[in-house]
């Protein structure tokens, strides 16, 4: 096995992947930048969830919100609801883990708040609750997922924001979403900031 071309081959997937979403995902990546910001300045919250890689992308995206990106600023309200585990299994335990997500969305989501729901099939269960639970807490939903966006891109209301990268495989999908990801945090620091380039 010729261990640098497969290397190489995936480098060559991964861009020309990230190249071909560019077309299709470029405009609501900008309307999910505008509403994430739009909520963070009406002192509103982002909320993220996701399971297993998207689990630790939410985390990720989360982190860099509350911190810093790449621009000095100060903090803003993000939390990623995948990071308690008394709370994850005492939900799992005694109803079941669909629920995880949309009990902590029931409980700190309020009008105007942002959920960044995270599944590359579209179809997990506990994000799709999720989305449920932020409509009934009348927030916007920004859906990240991928291979046609499964049953989540269906539950998306007109000021919601789907965020669907156009590939099928798992590893080029979550590629893309940590790309997606960073675009959000820059775009969300410039409109902020007043940042012009």
């Amino acid at each position: 096995m010729d261990l640098v071309a497969r290397i190489a081959q995936q480098f060559t997937d991964s861009a020309q992947t990230k190249l071909a979403a560019l077309e299709f995902m470029a405009d609501p990546i900008a309307a999910a930048i505008e509403a994430m910001t739009h909520s963070l300045m009406a002192n509103g919250k982002i909320l993220a969830c996701g399971n297993g890689g998207s689990a630790a992308d939410a985390q990720h995206f989360a982190a860099e919100l509350l911190n810093r990106f790449e621009l000095e600023r100060p903090p803003l309200a993000a939390l990623a609801l995948t990071t308690d585990s008394s709370t994850l299994t005492s939900i799992a335990n005694d109803y079941d883990f669909s629920q995880v997500f949309a009990k902590q969305v029931r409980a700190l989501g309020q009008p105007g708040d942002v959920l960044l729901a995270i599944s590359t099939s579209g179809n997990s269960p506990n994000v799709i609750e999720a989305v449920h639970a932020a409509h009934e807490r009348e927030m916007r939903v920004v859906a990240l997922t991928g291979k046609g966006g499964g049953e989540i891109s269906a539950l998306l209301g007109p000021d919601d924001v789907n965020l669907c990268v156009p590939a099928d495989r798992t590893a080029r999908i979550q590629e893309v979403h940590l790309l997606t990801l960073h675009c959000l945090c820059d775009g969300i620091d410039c409109l902020l900031l007043g940042v012009e380039e």
